[in-house]
């Protein structure tokens, strides 16, 4: 007979939700390993919990994505001008050990490069991930031993991000740990994780949702700041989270994760600023700088419509058609009849940011994939989104041997590479349409269907609003007397215990 101790614990642990039991796509998979998990599965009595399945899936998938780059480690790199690109296993990481002054023992943001980039063009903290790395690789034997070292100590350390992406996307909702598979199993990000080092911010804004999930506000500001450092993109869901801390009214937790941010990111950026601002504001100039370039929308309009946009003009747009998005966002959040989840608004920013940026390269998907699997677990959905990006991936590099086979033209044309950017823009636009959809319905959102508020929320997690806008500010009237919550979590009146589904 079992202890009080023992029944005391077990009432408190939350139930774990299994896909194959709601997910349709999710069941028929499982039908490859046995079939879906029964009600008498022992999960979480052994070593194999479902945190360590997802992370080793995830180191696994990893593997496969560098076993892809073979054909380029070996050769592809080093001769043949288009060779890289029919191979589809082109990286950054070895053409900059040199191109970025790694080999000659150059200090970014210190030194000048030779060659028509004169600083490191990266953020602070990407930086000093990448000289790491360059310490860790041997200086000696022939240029390109060096560059295939370089590769694979990079690949080592991003691989320890990737797990941890994964292990925390698989924990920030509790009783989902299983929605971790979405990305350790997503094509696109193992075929895309070793061409730039993107997966240390991410890493980073994954251990931040985590912690926000806990209700840590101030490491979540850290974490956040330091992702900012790395990559602008991260900072960007502090806007959704100003929006959603206002509706609830949580004001001093914003103030607490803002403050870390900022902190985090001068820490870490402040040093250089001031010691090497000609090199520390590169990034900026060049990102302001830079022309429309490819997977954009504005390369797409350009060659549709047969016109030259400048950069100035596409930043103007670019900046017009975020702001416009922004407000929508905000409508959104204000108006829905629930209060949107917080991963649902960190998708949508960060979608907006990367449907309206000037270039989409194609490690970009990285950015999207852990806050995906958090706003919408659905594996049709998120299936049918990967499908566009694995498109795209091998679209942008089919049109690139193309332009450099020379009279050949092996690959791609540039029609062609219309019909890639528009798959992707698609692709894109679709996870956004259904997210929006069950902010709208939340009877249609997974997470909330399975009897969950926000779990990736924190203190936002079944909260009383304090302002909404629009139908939600006004609840219809109860047309007989009850005694108890009458309305669901996220409205004003509601009782933040409330858990009905």
């Amino acid at each position: 007979m079992p202890s009080a101790e023992t029944t005391r614990v077990s009432v408190h642990e939350p139930e774990l939700v299994r896909p194959t039991k709601e997910d349709e796509v999710a069941a028929s998979g499982s039908e490859l390993i046995g079939g879906p998990i029964g009600r008498r599965a022992l999960l979480g009595t052994s070593w194999w919990t479902p945190v360590r399945v997802v992370a080793l899936i995830a180191i696994g998938m990893f593997a496969l994505g560098m076993v892809q780059k073979l054909p380029c480690y070996d050769s592809a790199w080093f001769f043949g001008a288009s060779s890289q690109y029919t191979h589809a296993c082109y990286s950054d990481i070895p053409h900059l050990y040199q191109g970025r002054g790694f080999a000659d023992g150059l200090v970014p943001y210190f030194d000048k490069i030779p060659g028509d980039m004169d600083y490191l063009e990266y953020p602070v903290l990407t930086g000093v991930f990448m000289e790491v790395a360059a310490w860790l690789t041997p200086g000696s034997g022939s240029i390109q031993v060096q560059e295939q070292t370089y590769w694979m100590v990079n690949a080592g350390m991003l691989m320890v991000c990737a797990a941890v992406i994964a292990v925390c996307t698989a924990r920030t909702h509790r009783r989902r740990p299983w929605d971790g598979l979405l990305v350790a199993l997503a094509p696109a990000f193992a075929l895309t994780a070793t061409i730039n080092w993107d997966l240390l911010a991410v890493a980073l804004l994954a251990a931040a949702m985590l912690m926000w999930s806990r209700g840590r506000a101030l490491a979540f500001g850290v974490l956040i700041g330091l992702a900012t450092a790395a990559k602008f993109y991260p900072f960007l869901v502090m806007g959704p989270l100003f929006l959603l801390c206002w509706r609830a009214g949580k004001w001093r937790e914003f103030g607490t994760a803002l403050l870390g941010a900022v902190g985090a990111w001068l820490a870490v950026n402040l040093p250089v600023m001031y010691l090497a601002p000609e090199g520390w504001a590169k990034f900026y100039s060049f990102s302001h700088d830079r022309g429309v370039d490819f997977g954009s929308v504005f390369l797409f309009i350009s060659n549709w419509l047969k016109i030259a946009i400048t950069a100035d003009t596409a930043n103007t747009w670019a900046l017009i058609m975020m702001l416009l998005l922004c407000a929508g966002l905000t409508a959104l959040t204000l108006t829905a009849p629930r209060r949107p989840r917080f991963a649902q608004l960190a998708f949508l920013i960060v979608a907006a940011f990367i449907l309206t940026n000037k270039v989409y390269s194609p490690q970009y998907v990285l950015w999207l994939v852990p806050l995906a699997a958090l706003a919408r677990p659905r594996w049709r959905d998120f299936l049918i989104w990967q499908a566009c990006e694995v498109a795209y991936f091998l679209g942008i590099w089919m049109y690139l041997a193309y332009t450099t086979s020379g009279e050949a033209h092996k690959g791609l044309p540039t029609d062609g590479y219309q019909i890639a950017i528009a798959v992707h823009l698609l692709g894109t636009l679709y996870l956004c349409a259904v997210v929006v959809r069950d902010i709208f319905m939340p009877e249609r959102d997974m997470v909330r269907r399975a009897g969950d508020d926000d779990p990736s929320g924190g203190v936002l997690d079944g909260a009383e609003d304090v302002f909404v806008l629009g139908a939600a500010a006004h609840p219809p009237r109860h047309a007989a007397h009850f005694d108890g919550p009458q309305v669901e979590w996220g409205s004003r009146s509601g009782a933040a215990g409330d858990r009905s589904p």
